[in-house]
């Protein structure tokens, strides 16, 4: 048997008054996610336990059946992974994106989805001016960067950018939570408020306000941990192998702490314009060699971040079109059987622009599974599947079940 999650993240949400009430996943053509739903069985999964923000991070953990209790330790921390950067144990890393601020307020968590290639440029320029034997900035994935502080402290509650679009800066600056994490809290402060200074006139900066688009003025930090430990999904599971396909490293991170084969996908961006042909193209070959395979699809996330529900309609549909028709098609023609489960890792509702704790909907198919009575995959319908509402690693339990 092989194992393949397809996770569109932040696929749920919430009704919608631009849709009369409806939710995108309620709205958007998707005949071929219905039919598994149809043939398979739904349920809930409630993805971030109490006490915890509804990141991303938290999330995708949760669908892997990670207790975050035992092992996250920041976002920052398993960026670092996919990007091959070794924490030490005297050091705390951290996710640090570069954004836009207007008249001194957020105005998105992305500076305008910035290239890589200006980004790399900003953060390289960043760490010439910033960077010393005690902070190390390293560049990502578009708005997406890892910034490293030796001997610095993890007791620092920074706000996550893209819950706060609007806000101003300084009512969100990083706050230290212990005495003993003053010292980084200020140095965080300082190294923001230095950045907007030093990013301000940056010819990037100024080519990029002419042209129209939002300047990266300013870093965020946020998430920061010491380097996690965590078992690997070959060692708690009945599976050999495993491989994670993703745009975001935050995904490949957490695949590469589970003992996954990171897979990068040339023209894969994290939004709707992602290479959706190419990423199937690597499923399909990774699931023949390998018992599981964890597909990661950011765009729906995205959308439901800058509030534009038409786009994330697209992207459930780009979903459907693009990699589940495809894929079910392919394996159908294999004498090895597939389970396939389908879902989001948070809800990103559109009207909110931001991630809730909303337990998620889900589907489970295989071969000679007995269906449950749902036929279409949405939230509300998967609220009445036979799977009920999961918590914890019972989820990622019940797919591995089918043999």
């Amino acid at each position: 048997m092989k194992y393949l999650i397809i996770l569109g993240d932040g696929m749920a949400d919430d009704p919608t008054v631009a849709l009369g009430g409806k939710t995108p996943l309620q709205v958007a053509n998707k005949p071929d996610i219905d039919l598994l739903a149809k043939k398979g069985i739904t349920g809930l999964l409630k993805t971030v336990p109490e006490g915890y923000l509804p990141g991303s991070e938290i999330a995708n953990l949760g669908v892997l059946g990670y207790d975050v209790n035992e092992v996250f330790e920041g976002r920052g921390s398993l960026e670092a992974a996919s990007m091959g950067i070794d924490i030490e144990d005297d050091e705390v890393a951290m996710r640090c994106n570069l954004i836009c601020i207007e008249d001194d307020k957020i105005k998105n968590h992305s500076a305008g989805h910035i290239s890589n290639e200006e980004a790399t440029e900003l953060i390289v320029y960043l760490q010439e001016k910033l960077g010393n034997e005690n902070v190390n900035f390293f560049p990502g994935v578009s708005y997406r960067h890892l910034l490293k502080i030796k001997g610095g402290n993890k007791n620092v509650f920074c706000t996550p950018p893209h819950d706060v679009p609007g806000t101003p800066y300084a009512d969100v600056m990083p706050k230290a939570e212990t005495p003993q994490a003053a010292e980084t809290m200020a140095l965080l402060h300082q190294l923001i408020l230095d950045s907007q200074k030093l990013l301000e006139e940056h010819p990037i900066n100024i080519k990029r306000k002419k042209e129209g688009k939002d300047p990266a003025n300013s870093i965020w930090p946020w998430s920061l941990g010491y380097r996690p430990s965590m078992k690997k999904m070959t060692d708690i599971f009945d599976i050999k192998s495993g491989a994670v396909i993703s745009a975001v490293d935050l995904i490949h991170g957490i695949g590469v702490y589970a003992g996954l084969d990171k897979i990068e996908v040339e023209g894969a961006t994290g939004l709707y314009n992602t290479n959706y042909e190419g990423k199937v193209r690597a499923t399909l070959d990774q699931l023949k060699e390998k018992d599981f395979v964890f597909l990661h699809i950011e765009a729906s996330d995205e959308a439901g971040h800058e509030g534009d529900v038409d786009l994330k309609i697209k992207t459930i549909e780009y979903l459907n079109d693009r990699v589940v028709k495809p894929i079910i098609e392919e394996i159908s023609k294999w004498n090895e059987d597939v389970t396939i489960a389908i879902l989001p890792d948070h809800p990103t509702p559109t009207e909110l622009k931001t991630h809730t704790s909303a337990p998620v909907p889900f589907l489970i198919w295989t071969r000679g599974i007995t269906p449950d009575n749902i036929e279409i995959y949405d939230e509300v319908n998967a609220s009445k599947g036979s799977a009920g509402l999961l918590c914890g690693d019972e989820f990622i339990k019940l797919l591995f079940s089918f043999k």
